[in-house]
């Protein structure tokens, strides 16, 4: 494997494992391999070999193209059980020259996001230049983003795979336990183990909230507002 594409792996692994909710050693144990082993390969110091994609492939039920590649999405679904993806049919491959729009409310309940993002949710594509090939495009409802996104506006979302790097003043999709919010993601004035959240309506008071609470982080790349008429 390139180079750049082994760095490319080693961020959807590391991106797995803040899935996860576990740490690096637990979830090296998960895998049934060395912790070391696995520290090793996510610094670069060995290479990311087939043997430890087919692992994790199989363990958690990962898209190999995905993991391999970035193409398609982390997880299928079929008959309800997260499969992975090996291939995908020709009317498929033809279809997904874009983004993948997935039929998801990202603000409604607190289910993980990537939990979500099977085939059967994806209902189009979207060209937009300039974005990666692992961003998404989802709905948001409510108001409290208005007017920079509107209610039943769509976002373009890309996981972030360290939530301890953040662009402060940027707009992110924030995951705890108990909610997933879009909002704008300040530098807490007294403390550096707490984060803003900012609604763009004024209506809306500031949140606090703990970074160890924070599950999963997507920075948002772009805003498609849109109105039906008629």
């Amino acid at each position: 494997m390139k180079e750049n594409n082994q760095q490319a792996i080693i961020g959807r692994i590391k991106y797995l494992i803040n899935l996860s909710g576990k740490s690096q050693a637990e979830f090296a144990r998960q895998l049934s391999i060395d912790p070391s082993n696995l520290s090793k390969h996510l610094s670069g110091k060995l290479a990311v070999s087939d043997s430890l994609i087919n692992r994790i492939v199989v363990d958690m039920g990962v898209s190999k193209q995905w993991l391999r590649d970035g193409d398609d999405v982390p997880f299928s679904k079929t008959a309800g059980v997260a499969v992975p993806v090996v291939d995908m049919p020709q009317e498929q491959e033809r279809k997904s020259d874009g983004i993948p729009v997935y039929d998801i409310d990202v603000t409604a309940g607190c289910t993980p996001l990537e939990a979500q993002l099977t085939t059967d949710r994806i209902v189009g594509y979207m060209s937009l230049p300039r974005l990666s090939k692992d961003t998404l495009i989802v709905r948001v409802s409510g108001d409290s983003m208005t007017p920079d996104i509107m209610d039943g506006g769509m976002i373009a979302l890309r996981p972030v795979v360290n939530t301890d790097t953040i662009f402060w003043g940027q707009i992110y999709v924030v995951v705890t336990e108990d909610f997933r919010l879009v909002k704008y993601v300040r530098r807490h004035p007294h403390s550096t183990d707490k984060v803003i959240l900012h609604s763009a309506n004024p209506n809306y008071d500031d949140m606090e909230v703990d970074r160890s609470d924070i599950l999963a982080m997507f920075r948002v790349e772009a805003i498609i507002n849109c109105r039906i008429c008629g």
